[in-house]
């Protein structure tokens, strides 16, 4: 694929004369859980794209302090995007392979403090203090 052949979609990777490398990525897409420490979820509005780790062998042991190297030069890097489908229509324009992955949704159960002492026909719960 040079860019000549019919279409209405040129991998932008082929007109930009980028490494074959890098044109041949698979690339994850997902909504970034919020971390544990916050209650809010401002941070999961976007969605994220990141490359996959190269599995061709292009990590080293660094031999003065033993930390793991690497030649992959789209390893940190992570792209946002205001929604999936703008991801999506950016991968598949740079002509990467992609797949989608769903955020778990949150169910929040509606609960109440009252509900502890509801009475209810069962029988009757014995909590042991000792």
């Amino acid at each position: 694929m040079d860019g000549s052949e019919p279409g209405d979609l040129v991998a932008g990777a082929i007109l930009s004369g980028a490494p074959v490398d890098l044109q041949a990525r698979t690339v994850r897409i997902y909504r970034p859980a919020k971390t544990a420490t916050q209650s809010g979820d401002w941070h999961a509005h976007h969605w994220r794209m990141d490359w996959d780790i190269l599995q061709k062998g292009h990590r080293w042991e660094n031999p003065l302090m033993g930390w793991q190297s690497s030649a992959d030069f789209m390893q940190g890097t992570h792209l946002n995007f205001k929604s999936k489908e703008d991801a999506v229509q950016f991968a598949e324009k740079q002509g990467y392979e992609y797949f989608v992955q769903e955020p778990n949704e949150r169910r929040i159960i509606p609960k109440a403090y009252a509900n502890n002492f509801m009475h209810s026909p069962k029988k009757l719960k014995k909590i042991p203090t000792k």
